[in-house]
């Protein structure tokens, strides 16, 4: 890549309405302009613009059904970047929210959300270090699932595919460490995790909450992450 490629791929995340564009759609979604215009407090006309530079630049894709326009993020490289961006750009010390709206959707972001098509939060967290601990997965050279890791996830039937806008394995790693902004610490990525996630929520162990990419562990989630990894309630509460 040359110094001008480099530069102008920054550029595309160097303005604060975009920013607010990519961190909207780390839910792994697909969201039309008019959606993303609302959420970012801009106008329509803005919003297209801004989505314009940013599927021109490689960094979304879209998509036309009718009239609605629909844009996702063009990759899991993507979503990693800006999720790694996210994470060195936290403050040390975090602004306190100023309503207590904003309060509970960040307490409920950090208990567990969806980092593209992986989870994360100490949701995410609480299932990787049982999987570590259990030797399903290993974190000594790199994340990897372990022989009995791939047996794990054939046990619960949960075939090792990419999820939407895949294509195949390809070349996305089967497991991969994804650093949490909210809990510094990795949890898994990869196919490994966007299949775990998928199963998660097709299996109702997670449903979504509120309009963020915030998810909720339910009963039978529970029940069933206890009994597959020993993950106490109490932890994903």
């Amino acid at each position: 890549m040359a110094p001008k490629d480099l530069a102008a791929l920054a550029a595309l995340f160097a303005d604060e309405t975009r920013a607010g564009f990519l961190l909207a759609l780390l839910d792994g979604r697909a969201w039309t302009a008019g959606e993303l215009a609302r959420q970012a407090g801009v106008a329509a006309s803005t919003a297209s613009e801004h989505l314009g530079k940013l599927v021109a630049g490689g960094v979304l894709t879209e998509e036309r059904q009718g009239r609605h326009r629909y844009v996702r993020l063009a990759d899991p490289g993507i979503a990693h970047l800006v999720e790694d961006l996210a994470t060195r750009s936290r403050p040390a010390v975090p602004e306190p929210p100023r309503t207590l709206r904003a309060a509970s959707a960040g307490q409920a972001m950090a208990r567990g959300r969806t980092c593209y098509d992986h989870l994360a939060g100490r949701l995410g967290i609480a299932i990787t270090e049982a999987m570590t601990e259990r030797g399903l997965l290993r974190q000594d050279t790199g994340f990897a699932l372990t022989d009995g890791g791939l047996a794990w996830f054939a046990d619960l039937g949960i075939p090792l595919v990419t999820g939407a806008g895949g294509g195949g394995r390809g070349r996305r790693p089967v497991a991969r460490g994804c650093l949490d902004w909210t809990e510094r610490r990795p949890h898994l990525a990869g196919l490994a995790g966007a299949a775990l996630c998928r199963h998660a929520m097709d299996a109702g162990w997670c449903v979504r909450i509120g309009s963020e990419r915030a998810v909720k562990v339910t009963a039978a989630g529970e029940r069933a992450l206890e009994a597959a990894l020993g993950i106490a309630p109490a932890a994903l509460r």
